[in-house]
C-alpha cells in the first residue's frame, strides 16, 4: 500500500502521523510510505531520519494526498485540506466528527473511507488510541490550571501544593475516565486536595481503589456540581460520549456562584 504522512497545518499541532519507527515497520513489510517534507521537525524528527528507514520524502502536501492510498495524520482534515481527499482514498487521524459539521459533510461529499482514532475499540471496548492522548491532556489539565491560578495571568493566587500553615488548593474533576483519573492523580501528587465526579459508581469505585484517600469521589449530578464549585479553586472537565458531544456539565448561570479567579480547564471541549 501507498500510505502517505502529511505536515500537519492545523494552527499549533506540532505532532506527525508517523515517527520513524513506525515507518520502518511499514517499509520492512514493503509498503510504499510517502513523507512531507519538515513534517517530523516539530517532534523532532528529521527528513533524513525518515529516509534511513526506506520513507520517500516529498516537497508539498498536495504531492502527498495525490500518490498515497491512504493517509496517516494527528489532526482533522481542514478546509484547505478537503478538496486534496480523493474518493476511495483512506484518511485515518482524530476526526471528532460530532463537533464539525462541515467537516463532517466535507468527507462525505469527498466519499473517502474515514477512520477516526477516537473511535476504534478494542475487544473489551476501550478506546486504544485515544487513550494515550487523553492521559497526556489529563496531565496536561493540571499543569495549565496550576498556571493559570496564580496572580498574575489574574488567577486566585492558589498553589494546589502543600505548604505549612496553609491550606491546600482544592480541585474538582468531572468524570472518571482515562483523562479524570489522569488529572486526579496528577493533583493529587502535587498534594491538591481532590474530588472526583462521575455517574458511574464502578468507576468511582475503581478511583477510590487506585487513588490516595485525599481523592474524595462523589456521584455526579445538577445539583452536587453547584455546590461543589462553590468551594473548589480549579475544575476539570473530562467526560466523553463516544462519537457525541460531551454534556454541558457546567451552565452559564452556574458561573455566577464562583468566585472571581477560579479556573475551569475544558479537555472535553472538542
Amino acid at each position: 500500500m501507498k500510505i502517505g504522512i502529511p505536515k500537519e497545518i492545523k494552527s499549533n499541532e506540532s505532532r506527525v502521523g508517523m515517527t520513524p519507527a513506525g515507518i520502518f515497520e511499514l517499509t520492512k513489510k514493503n509498503h510504499i510510505v510517502f513523507v512531507q517534507a519538515t513534517a517530523g521537525e516539530g517532534s523532532g524528527f528529521l527528513d533524513k531520519d525518515y529516509i534511513e528507514v526506506g520513507a520517500t520524502i516529498l516537497p508539498t502536501i498536495e504531492e502527498v494526498y495525490l500518490k498515497s492510498e491512504m493517509i496517516v495524520k494527528v489532526k482533522e482534515p481542514i478546509a484547505l485540506e478537503y478538496p486534496l481527499i480523493k474518493e476511495n482514498q483512506i484518511v485515518f487521524t482524530y476526526f471528532h466528527f460530532a463537533s464539525s459539521e462541515p467537516l463532517t459533510k466535507a468527507m462525505i461529499a469527498s466519499k473517502s473511507v474515514c477512520i477516526a482514532y477516537e473511535m476504534v475499540e478494542d475487544a473489551e471496548g476501550t478506546l486504544p488510541l485515544l487513550m494515550p492522548m487523553s492521559e497526556v491532556a489529563g496531565r496536561m489539565a493540571i499543569q495549565q490550571g496550576a498556571k493559570y491560578l496564580e496572580k498574575p495571568v489574574k488567577g486566585r493566587g492558589i498553589l494546589l501544593g502543600v505548604v505549612p500553615g496553609v491550606a491546600p488548593g482544592k480541585v474538582l474533576v468531572l468524570g472518571a475516565g482515562v483523562v479524570g483519573v489522569q488529572a486526579a492523580k496528577m493533583a493529587a501528587g502535587l498534594g491538591a486536595n481532590v474530588t472526583i465526579m462521575d455517574i458511574n459508581m464502578k468507576r468511582l469505585q475503581y478511583v477510590n481503589d487506585v487513588l490516595p484517600s485525599h481523592v474524595l469521589t462523589a456521584f455526579s449530578n445538577e445539583y452536587a456540581i453547584r455546590q461543589h464549585i462553590k468551594t473548589h479553586d480549579l475544575i476539570i472537565g473530562g467526560v466523553l460520549v463516544k462519537g457525541g458531544k460531551a454534556p454541558k456539565l457546567i451552565t452559564r448561570d452556574m458561573l455566577k456562584e464562583m468566585r472571581p479567579g477560579k479556573v475551569i480547564i475544558d479537555v472535553a471541549v472538542d
